[in-house]
């Protein structure tokens, strides 16, 4: 028997079909010795379910009835893994190597350590304005650290035990995988970007599919950390970020998306600022 602890892995799935089948093939052949795999789908239509269903190894968990809320689903597939480590792999994030598995939960040697993240990249037809989005995020780690809250379930690992003991967040739509690491930083936990185990998870969004994911990003974040954010800022952010897209765009000679990068900043940043803002005033009227 192998002496690796078992690594549950929990796989959500919504509308994956794109991607579904690449992303359950790389999981399956990873080379981490000992570990399962679950997989819960939200009603799609799109195909993913019958995807699915060509994987016979799979174990399957039982959707939660009712409004899909992300922490319930994620706190039943828990429930149901038997692992000492889960790990969470979105079904439109590819693993991008066989080893994976083991460098994203090798930090776990540290009993310190209570969860880590992957680093994401972009896929090919990604945007050059969402690959520098991607490399900000992610990359070599560094600037994500100095944000303090920076955290994402597309790719990460958390002990099983400290799932348990405090579960996701069923209160809340968006961010819930920020909302959990805020918690288990404030209790002293460590939580470690994995730069070398990568998976291949981006998003082209229309401007919008962009203002909905943002407005309501903006919302949980003034959930989760009763933030303000003022209009001047949200203005300084727009500005900021668009010098920083047209220097990375005429860098990467994308010179056909320069017209449009500008629209996408502002959509993203003042949806954001939008949906905080109206948070935190719904929540004053209350």
């Amino acid at each position: 028997m192998s002496s690796a602890p078992l690594v549950s892995v929990l796989v959500r799935s919504h509308n994956d079909a794109k991607y579904a089948a690449q992303t359950f093939t790389a999981l399956l052949k990873q080379d981490y010795p000992n570990f399962e795999l679950l997989s819960c789908d939200d009603d799609s239509h799109d195909g993913t379910a019958e995807i699915i269903a060509r994987f016979p190894t799979l174990r399957l968990v039982p959707r939660p009835s009712g409004k899909y809320v992300p922490g319930r689903t994620l706190n039943a597939m828990v429930a149901a893994s038997r692992g000492e480590i889960v790990v969470f792999n979105n079904a439109d994030a590819e693993p991008c190597s066989e080893q994976y598995l083991s460098l994203l939960v090798s930090p776990f040697a540290d009993q310190a350590v209570m969860a880590t993240f992957a680093n994401q990249l972009s896929r090919p037809d990604a945007l050059q304005q969402v690959c520098k989005d991607h490399e900000r995020a992610f990359g070599d780690g560094k600037l994500a650290a100095k944000w303090g809250d920076f955290f994402s379930l597309a790719g990460a690992a958390i002990r099983r035990e400290q799932l348990l003991t405090f579960p996701f967040a069923e209160d809340i739509q968006y961010s819930e995988d920020v909302e959990w690491a805020k918690r288990c930083r404030q209790r002293g936990g460590k939580i470690v970007y994995v730069p070398e185990a990568k998976v291949m998870h981006s998003h082209n969004y229309s401007l919008k599919q962009l203002r909905r994911r943002f407005y309501n990003e903006g919302r949980a974040d003034a959930q989760i950390f009763s933030r303000r954010i003022s209009f001047m800022r949200c203005l300084g952010q727009i500005g900021m970020e668009t010098l920083r897209d047209f220097g990375y765009l005429l860098r990467r000679g994308a010179w056909k998306e320069l017209p449009l990068a500008p629209v996408r900043r502002v959509v993203q940043k003042f949806s954001f600022y939008q949906g905080a803002r109206d948070f935190l005033r719904q929540r004053q009227q209350q």
